[in-house]
């Protein structure tokens, strides 16, 4: 990995600019060598054209089985593809799956700015991180260029995310690029019919172009080396096709799985991204269950092995599912997640208000604090650093002890903030509380609930008597 890092890092600007989103060259050198960046993240080398042989170098060096593309422009871009192996647990797959919501220039004004602002506004909440939406799918299903156009400058006026443009007009596409081309859309789609004219475009532009050949692995394969060899295009994502309903689910994702294992094995005209979209069922007659079936075949490719994502449903069941499913593939398995020790205020604490302590696994973290937030009790939470195990397993090995209480409580200031020195300790750390009373002496240590949902009925009903001077020995 050193050499690795070396070589990179000779091949950047080494300027340490910081327009790359780091500090320095070096850090991103690593990140680069580690899979987590792609090379055009560095301004420099995609402006400077002096630099443009030493990109073309990065990338050979940096390349794995299934490239990757980078849609938008920094600092509002995606990157996909970059995957090494067929299964997360052989090494953590990078570059979580982007979830475009599709818009047509046939929806409505009103309908257009319903659903960009739903791509702009909707989030979730999950083990401290926020998961969202990424990007909007403009589908030219009118076939006429000045909706097409004109819904697109709607777009961009209210939301500044990376864009899919969806026509097989080659003028009609042409038209949206002149608007947004600087901002490197994805252009959808080169097919047999139109594919010259399409990748001149992409080259032209400089934008990635997918290559669409339904239900013809063989067909598509073909489409990639005349788009690589006589349009001179190398940022390509693959449409083999989505058929969510019935059998068409278990042959797309037979057809997904084929094209990642030749990828996985070399076939460089297959090792790119694959593109998959569930919002093909709101075409049928599916009525009420389509955004239900729509969810099922969107989970099931997310895991096998879409890289990129186009929904239509605006059901917020359907994108809280998928993105909790996203996280948890993209997690790195090796690692826990993690928030960092400190004292955490929720609500509106002041001097009397409660002192919960509990680990810093980010897990147990937020539950805890979405438990006491859901009940109203303005509260302090005290994190204490267990290397993102939860309570329960630190207890048992150590790494959530009496000692690093007491120097949780020094070193964040708790005295400072409260005016009680009163602490309710988690009930599954009970046996540390005899240990926590000798080592504080003139505070009361409560054991609190096992379970973190229980934790504001047992405030509301026992902290008046704590704060008047309440037995310290109380439990749940």
């Amino acid at each position: 990995m050193p050499s690795k890092v070396l070589r990179i890092l000779r091949l950047l600007p080494r300027l340490n600019c910081g327009r790359c989103g780091y500090r320095t060259c070096m850090v991103f050198a690593l990140k680069l060598a580690e899979g987590e960046e792609v090379p055009e993240k560095c301004p420099i080398l995609v402006e400077d054209e002096s630099y443009s042989k030493k990109l073309l170098e990065l990338k050979n060096i940096l390349r794995p089985p299934v490239r990757t593309v980078l849609i938008g422009k920094p600092p509002n871009s995606i990157v996909i593809g970059g995957k090494e192996v067929l299964h997360r647990h052989e090494l953590t797959w990078r570059f979580p799956t982007p979830i475009a919501i599709d818009v047509s220039d046939e929806d409505s004004a009103e309908a257009v700015e319903s659903r960009v602002g739903f791509v702009k506004q909707f989030y979730y909440e999950r083990i401290g991180r926020r998961l969202k939406l990424d990007m909007v799918a403009l589908r030219n299903s009118s076939g006429r260029r000045e909706e097409f156009v004109k819904t697109l400058r709607r777009i961009i006026e209210l939301v500044d995310v990376p864009l899919i443009i969806c026509s097989l007009n080659p003028r009609n596409m042409e038209a949206c690029l002149e608007e947004v081309g600087d901002r490197r859309p994805l252009i959808y789609a080169a097919t047999w019919g139109n594919w010259r004219k399409m990748g001149f475009l992409a080259n032209k532009y400089g934008c990635p172009i997918v290559a669409s050949c339904p239900g013809d692995p063989e067909g598509l394969r073909r489409l990639v080396g005349a788009l690589k060899s006589a349009c001179s295009v190398d940022e390509i994502v693959l449409d083999p096709g989505t058929l969510p309903e019935a059998d068409g689910i278990l042959y797309t994702l037979g057809l997904f799985t084929y094209l990642r294992k030749k990828a996985i094995k070399g076939d460089e005209f297959l090792g790119y991204p694959l593109l998959a979209v569930p919002a093909v069922v709101h075409s049928g007659d599916m009525g009420d269950y389509a955004s239900m079936e729509e969810a099922l075949a969107a989970s099931m490719l997310l895991s096998r092995y879409a890289d990129i994502m186009i929904l239509r449903s605006l059901e917020k069941w359907v994108h809280v599912a998928l993105l909790c499913l996203r996280d948890n593939l993209y997690t790195d398995p090796r690692k826990p997640p993690i928030i960092s020790p400190r004292l955490y205020e929720v609500g509106k604490p002041d001097a009397t208000s409660p002192l919960l302590v509990t680990c810093n696994y980010a897990l147990t973290f937020s539950l805890v604090k979405s438990d006491v937030e859901r009940g109203g009790v303005d509260s302090w939470i005290l994190v204490v650093d267990t290397n993102g195990t939860s309570v329960e397993s630190a207890v048992a090995g150590g790494r959530f002890t009496a000692e690093k209480i007491v120097k949780a409580i020094k070193e964040w200031g708790v005295e400072e903030k409260i005016s009680h020195k009163t602490i309710i300790i988690p009930g599954k750390a009970a046996r540390i509380a005899s240990k926590l009373r000798e080592l504080i002496p003139g505070w009361t240590v409560i054991v609190g609930p096992k379970e973190s949902k229980d934790i504001p009925l047992f405030i509301k009903e026992k902290w008046a008597v704590i704060v008047r001077g309440g037995d310290g020995n109380a439990a749940s």
